[in-house]
C-alpha cells in the first residue's frame, strides 16, 4: 500500500484580521487603523505609504504600545500560539524585546544619552537571557560583532551621542537581537542615514532575516527602498490596506492611490519638466472590506 506524501503548510508567525484602532470615544474620534488584515511569515513585509497613513500605529498596536485612550479592536490578533487580544501586560512584557522587537526611527532618541553602549545592551541582555558579569559582558561584545561593529571593545564604553547614526542604529539591532526575536519591526529605520550607510543597514537587516529566520515588518515611506529590499508590500491610505502584492509587482499596481505615488518618483529613464500632483479621491477613504484587497 503506497502512502501519499502530504505538503505541510507552515503557519504564519502573525496573524492580523480587521485589526482597528480609534482615539476616543466621541462619533467623530480619530480611526487610526481600519480593518487591517495580513499574515507575516518567514520575510520581509514592507509596509508603505504616507505620513499619517497608520504604518507606525499599526506597528505599535501589535506591541499595544498605544497610550491609553486608543481602543483597539480586531478579529484576529495571533502570534503563534498567543492571542495577543487577550494578552495581559505581564504576557505582553514577555513578549516584547524578548519575541517580537522593535527598531526605533532615530538612536538619537531611542538611546538612553546617560548610559554606556555596552550597558545599555546589557539591560536587554540580562533581563531577557539572564546572564551576569562576564558572561553578560562577552554576550554584548559578541552582538556588536554581529551587526559589524569594529572596535567593539571600544564601542562598548562610549555613550550614544559619541557614536554615528548608522553605528547608532547597529546598536539598536544589537539589542534587538539580544533574545533572538521571531518578529522584528523595524520602524523607518533607515531615514536618518545616508545612502552607503542605509544600504550596509538593509544588508545587515537581511542577512539576519535569512540566516535567523525572522518575520521583518518594515515600516517605510520610500516606494523605490521598499520594492528593492521587501518581498512583499501592503500600501496604507488612511488607516487602511488598500493594496497588497509582490514587492517585484509594484510598477504593475492597480490602486489609484499606488499609481499616483508611483507617478510623483521622479525617473531617469522619463523626461519631465515637472512631477504631477496626486488627485485624491474620497471614495479611497471609505472602508474597505479586508478580504476585497488584492
Amino acid at each position: 500500500m503506497s502512502i501519499s506524501n502530504v505538503t505541510r503548510v507552515t503557519p504564519p508567525l502573525l496573524r492580523v484580521r480587521n485589526l482597528s484602532v480609534r482615539f476616543g470615544q466621541s462619533p467623530d474620534a480619530t480611526r487610526a487603523l481600519r480593518n487591517v488584515s495580513f499574515d507575516l511569515s518567514h520575510e520581509k513585509l514592507g509596509i508603505v505609504g504616507e505620513s499619517g497613513s497608520g504604518k507606525s500605529t499599526l506597528g505599535r498596536a501589535i506591541l499595544k504600545l498605544l497610550p491609553s485612550v486608543a481602543e483597539i479592536s480586531a478579529d484576529a490578533l495571533q502570534f503563534e500560539t498567543t492571542d495577543l487580544r487577550n494578552a495581559s501586560e505581564r504576557d505582553m512584557l514577555a513578549i516584547r524585546g524578548s519575541r517580537i522587537s522593535m527598531i526605533m526611527q532615530d538612536p538619537k532618541y531611542a538611546l538612553d544619552p546617560t548610559m554606556r553602549i555596552g550597558d545599555q545592551i546589557g539591560e536587554a541582555v540580562s533581563l531577557h537571557l539572564k546572564l551576569r558579569g562576564s558572561a553578560r559582558r562577552k554576550k554584548v561584545l559578541d552582538l556588536l560583532e554581529s551587526v559589524e561593529i569594529r572596535g567593539v571593545e571600544r564601542v562598548y564604553d562610549l555613550y550614544p551621542h559619541q557614536v554615528s547614526g548608522g553605528m547608532g542604529q547597529r546598536v539598536m539591532i544589537a539589542s534587538t537581537l539580544a533574545a533572538n526575536p521571531k518578529i522584528i519591526i523595524a520602524d523607518e529605520p533607515t531615514s536618518a542615514l545616508d545612502v552607503t550607510v542605509r544600504g550596509k543597514l538593509l544588508e545587515l537587516l537581511d542577512r539576519l532575516v535569512s540566516s535567523h529566520g525572522i518575520g521583518l515588518i518594515f515600516i517605510t515611506h520610500d516606494l523605490n527602498l521598499a520594492q528593492d529590499f521587501c518581498d512583499r508590500l501592503l500600501i496604507m491610505y488612511s488607516g487602511q490596506i488598500v493594496e497588497s502584492l509582490a514587492a517585484k509587482e509594484l510598477r504593475q499596481a492597480r490602486h489609484p492611490y499606488t499609481q499616483g505615488l508611483l507617478a510623483s518618483l521622479p525617473r531617469l529613464d522619463l523626461e519631465q519638466s515637472r512631477l504631477p500632483v496626486m488627485t485624491r479621491d474620497p471614495s479611497w477613504a471609505i472602508d474597505i472590506p479586508s478580504e476585497t484587497v488584492r
